[in-house]
Formats: structure tokens, sequence, C-alpha cells
């Protein structure tokens, strides 16, 4: 019998899946900093900072260079070799900004929108990370108790791997569905897509039963390897098939800062929902011009988590069909 497996997470690459979406949630600190910089306080105000190179009359700082260096992630002992190649980056930047500033870009309604949804999403970073200081890091004893109540989970870990296809359009899942009906491998599955022309990529994932939540683990079990089945990713689509299921139990040692990191997660969450349901308690939010779709919105609809939430929780929380 071919699945159907309605999960977020599983044939992403990478350890922590919780993290991975947490990350997402908030934006990212380096892609909110590129924002930043296209969303500035305007021309009128100058950066701060040593002057490094002036451009039409527009200074580039050494505070602007210092904070590609942390964009880009270039390591301390790397900056002055490529203190050059981010400067000359600074400055092509600056070129197209007054390039476009010549052509009135920057007042069109688009760029006005954009540049508003960046200063926004960055002032909501901003008091976001502010609040997440105040979380507390897991403690030992809690860590040690975590590992206690579920040391069947780590000691009996088992480890899927995975090959799959990733389809590169959206609303894939028709096509998902329909080349499973043609096809009982992944190598099947691939010749059918290339004779019908879908573009498909090819990768081989692992993870374990640690990674994925305990409704899909006994799913995944109960699969036998060579299984394919689809995975769907809010429309985008993937073919899946089980190579093999391996034992690989961990001790509390290696387990203890995969814990932690679950556990910050956990309590980050519920800080933003608790924050977001305080603010909403103490907000006045009027729906006007219909846009509860015709809904009347309850007190209670409105102080839960919000969608940006949610999300941040789909790690954990898998939706299975």
């Amino acid at each position: 019998m071919k699945e159907i497996v309605n999960y977020f997470d599983v044939v992403v690459p990478g350890k922590d899946p919780a993290s991975r979406t947490l990350s997402s949630l908030y934006f990212g600190v380096r892609a909110i900093l590129l924002a930043m910089f296209l969303a500035g306080c305007g021309r009128e105000a100058k950066n701060p900072g040593q002057a490094l190179v002036r451009v039409n009359g527009e200074e580039i700082t050494a505070f602007q260079l210092n904070a590609e260096f942390q964009r880009a992630g270039v390591l301390a002992a790397r900056q002055t070799a490529a203190r050059a190649q981010l400067l000359e980056r600074l400055i092509d930047r600056q070129l197209l900004q007054d390039a476009a500033a010549r052509e009135k870009l920057d007042r069109s309604p688009e760029v006005v929108m954009a540049v508003e949804r960046a200063r926004a999403s960055i002032i909501a970073q901003a008091y976001i990370q502010k609040r997440l200081q105040l979380v507390a890091r897991p403690s030992r004893g809690e860590i040690e108790a975590y590992f206690g109540k579920n040391s069947d989970m780590f000691l009996h870990r088992q480890q899927f791997d995975l090959r799959q296809l990733v389809f590169k359009q959206a609303n894939s899942i028709d096509i998902a569905e329909t080349a499973i009906k043609h096809a009982n491998t992944i190598e099947e599955a691939g010749v059918w897509l290339k004779a019908n022309n879908v573009q498909f990529g090819r990768n081989d994932v692992a993870r374990t039963s640690t990674d994925l939540s305990p409704e899909l683990v006994n799913k995944l079990k109960a699969m036998p390897v060579g299984r394919l089945f689809v995975v769907n990713q809010d429309g985008r689509a993937a073919l899946v098939e089980i190579t093999a299921v391996k034992d690989v139990p961990v001790d509390f040692q290696v387990a203890a800062s995969d814990i932690e990191q679950f556990l910050a997660n956990a309590r980050s969450r519920d800080a933003i929902a608790a924050e977001l349901a305080r603010l909403r308690v103490n907000a006045k939010i009027e729906y006007l011009n219909d846009a509860a779709g015709g809904k009347s919105v309850k007190a209670s609809e409105t102080t839960g988590e919000s969608a940006s939430v949610a999300r941040l929780s789909l790690g954990n929380n898998m939706d299975l069909k």
C-alpha cells in the first residue's frame, strides 16, 4: 500500500527541525540586517562610523562593512581577505540605490510598501529578540529529567535513510500522486517523471526517531524498506522511499545538547505565544470591512497563537493523513 504523509519537515536535512522552524519564524537575523539597510532612515541620516568610501557624495562606513562581515558570517581570521570584496559589494549596492532613486523607483508604491513591511518586520523582530533574552535556558536538572522521562526514545533510537525526488514547482501534490500510481520504486518514479517532462531534484537524507513526532515514527516503522510514499509540504510535494532503517542509540552525554535546544525552543515558543496573547488582551483590535471573512471573532480566537507562532511549532506538531 502506498502512503501519503502530510508532514512539514520529514525530508529537510538537518539535526534539529525545531530550531530551523524557530529561525524561520524570526526571519533570520542576517536577512533582517539586509532589510534594515534597504529600509534605512533615509539620505538625511548619516551612517555612523569612520568613512571608508564616498560614492556620489554618500559615505560608506566601517560600521556598514562590519555589518556585512556579520551577515556573511565571515570569521575574524578571514576578514582581511574578504574586506575588499565586501567593500566593493557595498559600492555596487550604493550605485544601484542611486540609480533607482534617479528613476524615482524608491517612490513607487510597490517599493514603498516593501520598505514599510521590512521596517515593521525589523521592529517586531527586535522586540521578540529582547523578550527572548529574558527566557532562561534549561537547567541541567531539567535536561536530565527529560532524558529520564523519555529514555526509551534515546536508548532505542532509530535512523531512517530516505531517498527523495523533490519537485521544483509549487502545487505539485497532484503530480506526485499521479507518479506514485505509475511506479513502485523511486527509480521507476524518476523514469516516469522524466518521460513526462517534470522537473525534479534528487537527494538522500537521514532522519532519526528523535527528530520526528511519535506519530510519524510509528508510521515509518510500519513501512517496509523500499516503500514509496508522498510528502506534502504546503502543496509542494516530494516522492520519498525508505532505503534503510538502523538502530542508533544515544546516551545522555550525546543527547544532552539536543535536549537542551529542544527545551529552549519550546520555552521560546511559549514565551512568544504568551506575549502575543498579553498584547492582544491589552489592545483594541477592530476588524473592518469584513476583514474577518464574515465571521464573528471571539476573544479566545484572538488571544491564541498567531500564524507566525503556529509556523514555529510545525516541526513538532505533525498533521498526518
